[in-house]
């Protein structure tokens, strides 16, 4: 580089040149040629000095000072030299441009997978975590923060990247939004400052506070609606952020406003499936198992009294209580059971319905077998595990419910040609005609997600004979979709 602007400098014949370079997408550079090998003092005279800029002169890059070598009043060597430096200035602003190409692919490729990386995080906390650490990577800051705004624009969270734990104690209590972070809160708009520490809007830090100089603040928004700012400090190496990094930051802070909202919603709609759990729990609790027990405590309320008078009387109350109240104890147990649906899916078909068995057993005191007929190790897509587990559950969840069982049997055939899952039971059994009427949601929902796999599901049951519940999935067609997964993925 040092010969080839020798040979620049000379080929437009100044005497001696002195570049500096220091501006964005380059890196810092200084070169002599001729008369001035080393930088020229103050007090040098004779010599041009040129800005040298790009984009307009929107981006500074450094400058060129040239030695004219002029004697006395030479107008058109003056113009010669301005000439040839012009053709210097050109030729940086070239070599910037490529940089500037390159840099902006990079913060390109940089800015999707940031924004990539947020939007597929729905847990509240990490997502705001993720984001903060994400811009400050993005735009090369020392520090980043994002701060979380109230509806009455008060910060009640602020989330740090690149400052230690000890480090935030030592700080102390969260900012007010005073200075320059209320302003952004207060216009709902971005800055981009050279120096904070000097700016006449900054209110200062507090004691322990690490110092800051270049910052930007960028507002997030999502749907026009303010849910905190962007605050990033100190660009790493000393340099000023330019608004090339404002753009970028901007751009991610669109992103991060729809993450946040994101995770939010999520979490309101496991909120709200919460609570309707609840609802359900409280109206399966009062409509059966409280109204059992309560009716129980009135059966009991006369016994102190006829004890002594009718004796026999009170013994049968006591009898028929204790086993109302076994009963209801069968009853909680089955409901403990319906309350944990989750199965180690993770574990595969076998794994999954090993473990059905086991807490089938456990929360219903019905013996349970799992009879293995065939596996060759062959292990079913997962949408398939998936809907044959939640099969065996709801059949296990009817045999707990309804059918009065001592015994169940889950029988299993897993193999390249298909899979048959059973579940049968020893119980009272009930009439299959009647079973098909509306209002049997169970058997609907077993027959609903037997049909999604491409396959079907067959009841076996007759009154005083116990039931059994077969669904049988064959392998998709040569060149179709497999059973359960969507022919798009």
């Amino acid at each position: 580089m040092r010969v080839g602007f020798e040979r620049l400098v000379a080929a437009n014949g100044i005497a001696g040149a002195y570049l500096e370079l220091d501006g964005s997408a380059l890196p810092p550079l200084t070169l002599g040629a001729g008369t001035l090998r080393r930088r020229p003092g103050a007090s040098r005279t004779g010599l041009i000095v040129l800005p040298l800029d790009a984009d307009g002169g929107r981006i500074h890059l450094g400058r060129l000072v040239a030695d004219a070598g002029l004697v006395g009043d030479d107008r058109a060597r003056l113009a010669a030299v301005r000439q040839a430096t012009r053709a210097i200035e050109l030729a940086i602003e070239a070599v910037w441009a490529r940089a500037e190409a390159r840099r902006s692919a990079q913060r390109t490729a940089a800015l999707d997978a940031a924004t990539r990386a947020i939007a597929g995080e729905l847990d509240s906390e990490a997502v705001l975590q993720l984001i903060v650490d994400r811009v400050r990577d993005l735009a090369d800051a020392e520090y980043a923060a994002l701060g979380i705004v109230d509806q009455e624009g008060q910060i009640d969270g602020f989330i740090t990247s690149g400052i230690g734990v000890h480090e935030r104690e030592s700080i102390g209590a969260l900012p007010r939004g005073r200075g320059l972070l209320g302003l952004i809160i207060r216009e709902g708009r971005s800055y981009l400052v050279p120096d904070i520490s000097a700016d006449a809007r900054h209110s200062g830090f507090p004691p322990g506070h690490p110092a800051m100089h270049a910052f930007i603040g960028v507002p997030v928004s999502v749907r026009g609606r303010s849910v905190g700012n962007l605050y990033l400090t100190n660009r790493r190496g000393g340099r000023p952020f330019t608004t090339a990094d404002l753009e970028l930051v901007e751009a991610f802070a669109r992103h991060a406003g729809i993450a946040i909202d994101n995770a939010r919603l999520h979490e309101r709609i496991g909120q709200l499936a919460i609570v309707e759990e609840r609802e359900r729990i409280g109206r399966d609790l009062h409509d059966g198992i409280i109204q059992g027990i309560y009716a129980v405590a009135l059966s009991l309320e006369e016994v102190a009294e006829i004890v002594e008078s009718a004796p026999d009387e009170a013994r049968a109350r006591v009898d028929r209580g204790i086993e109302a109240l076994n009963l209801t104890i069968r009853d909680i147990r089955n409901f403990i059971f319906g309350l944990r649906p989750e199965l180690l899916e993770q574990a595969g078909l076998l794994g999954g319905l090993a473990a059905l068995a086991d807490e089938f057993r456990l929360n219903t005191l019905v013996e349970v077998e799992l009879d293995v007929i065939e596996s060759e190790g062959f292990e079913p897509a997962e949408p398939v595990t998936r809907e044959l587990l939640a099969i065996a559950r709801e059949a296990l969840g009817n045999v707990a419910r309804h059918a009065r069982a001592t015994r169940a049997t889950i029988t299993v055939r897993a193999a390249a040609d298909g899979h048959t899952l059973a579940v049968s039971d020893n119980g009272v059994g009930f009439s299959v005609s009647r079973a098909m009427v509306p209002g049997h949601q169970g058997l609907r929902n077993m027959r609903e997600r037997a049909a999604s796999l491409g396959g079907a599901l067959e009841i076996q049951s007759a009154p005083g004979l116990g039931a059994r519940i077969i669904v049988t999935v064959k392998p998709p067609e040569r060149g179709e979709p497999d059973a359960g997964r969507d022919p798009s993925s």
